[in-house]
């Protein structure tokens, strides 16, 4: 039988790592020995399942504490040498002591009883997560929409605590209210007490007479509920936002969830978005291209800019107009609206028109004589 290796050589972890390390490590090694990232590798299922295993054991304060203590014999059953497995002369007798975690009860003084007990409480709620598709415009200036989610709610009927009205809940005769039934077994090395949570009332400490009819005794009912949302100007496509206690509800007087919202915007017919800048394309003719001129553009929510070209604009030139684009999160500042210059040419021209571009194309050089340049000739003849 191969011999395991050290929980801690798996994770290139020292024995004093702290938590935040443990997950650290995992995280990295998960990621590089993913069996979908190297399936030209025939180890790496084994790999990634030896670190999912020994992240398993050391993520776990109890588990990590016994580890540390006996090694690999502390999950061993087939083992005989001091170890959880079968140690201690009789241990793997205690088949009804509630396995790993009645021993950790043994020997840590109620470790593992207490995360139990933990889990009989007030629970949060679970998060709640949507997609929510808006448009382009939306998502620049930002809006306030209602929307419409389903989670799960305090019964109204029961006020929450699953019982019919006008029914009686009783304390659970089993654990008199406490949650818990207690267990004392003698073995070779004196009586152990074992404290597991109530069968009867499942934790509760408490035993409803007629559950109600609406909840049926959870005391939580799903519903669609109504959600004012403010969405900020300059959110992106992907953009998650975060509502607090909109999740679910919690249990036992837990608190709720939270509300993830992961925004979908709709794509622009004409603009396009690189981050805080607006993208966008403007088709001149020639002559603007050549002599420059004024023309107008649309912008977003109805405006409008005078975008001023330059006289020799080149087809394919960028002209930058400040502070037209999209405003950053949380912030006064915003982006810049880029326009694009595409240059129209006429595929058909009049008499008139080829005389005047023949002249132009002869009299090129006409300006170095001193004599009259040609984009002042052109100027001329267009007017």
């Amino acid at each position: 039988m191969a011999t395991k290796r050290d929980l801690y050589e798996v994770l290139g972890l020292s024995q004093n790592a702290a938590p935040e390390e443990i997950k650290k490590a995992y995280r990295k090694m998960a990621r590089t020995y993913h069996p979908d990232v190297n399936r030209d590798d025939p180890d790496a299922a084994e790999k990634f399942k030896e670190i999912n295993d020994a992240y398993e054991i050391l993520s776990d304060s109890e588990k990590r504490a016994a580890y540390d203590r006996f090694g690999h014999d502390a999950f061993d059953p087939t083992r005989n040498n001091g170890g959880f497995g079968g140690g201690f002369g009789g241990f793997g007798d205690f088949g009804d002591m509630g396995g790993i975690n009645d021993i950790f009860d043994l020997f840590f003084g109620g470790a593992g009883t207490a995360g139990r007990r933990a889990r009989t409480g007030p629970q949060r709620g679970a998060d709640r997560e949507i997609r929510l598709e808006i448009n382009f415009e939306d998502a620049i200036f930002g809006l306030e929409k209602e929307i419409e989610i389903a989670r799960v709610e305090k019964c109204d009927k029961c006020n929450g605590n699953g019982a019919e009205p006008g029914s009686s809940i009783k304390t659970c005769p089993d654990c008199h209210g406490s949650g818990q039934v207690r267990n004392v077994q003698s073995t070779p090395f004196g009586r152990f007490e074992t404290v597991r949570p109530c069968g009867r009332c499942h934790g509760e400490g408490k035993v409803i007479e007629k559950p109600c009819s609406a909840c049926r005794g959870t005391g939580q009912v799903r519903k669609n509920r109504k959600i004012e949302v403010r969405i900020p100007a300059g959110v992106d496509n992907g953009s998650r936002m975060r509502i607090q206690n909109e999740g679910e509800q919690g249990v036992r007087g837990g608190p709720p969830g939270d509300l993830y919202i992961t925004i979908m915007v709709r794509p622009h017919q004409r603009l396009q978005r690189e981050g805080y800048n607006l993208i966008t394309t403007q088709t001149i003719d020639f002559v603007q291209a050549a002599l420059g001129a004024q023309v107008e553009i649309p912008l977003l929510g109805g405006a409008s800019h005078i975008l001023n070209i330059p006289e020799g604009t080149q087809p394919g030139d960028i002209i930058t107009v400040k502070g037209k684009g999209i405003p950053h999160l949380h912030s006064h500042r915003q982006g810049d609206l880029k326009v694009k210059i595409e240059v129209s040419i006429p595929k058909r021209l009049n008499k008139r028109q080829r005389e005047l571009l023949m002249a132009f194309n002869d009299d090129g050089d006409e300006d170095k004589s001193g004599k009259k340049g040609l984009f002042e000739k052109f100027k001329d003849a267009m007017g």
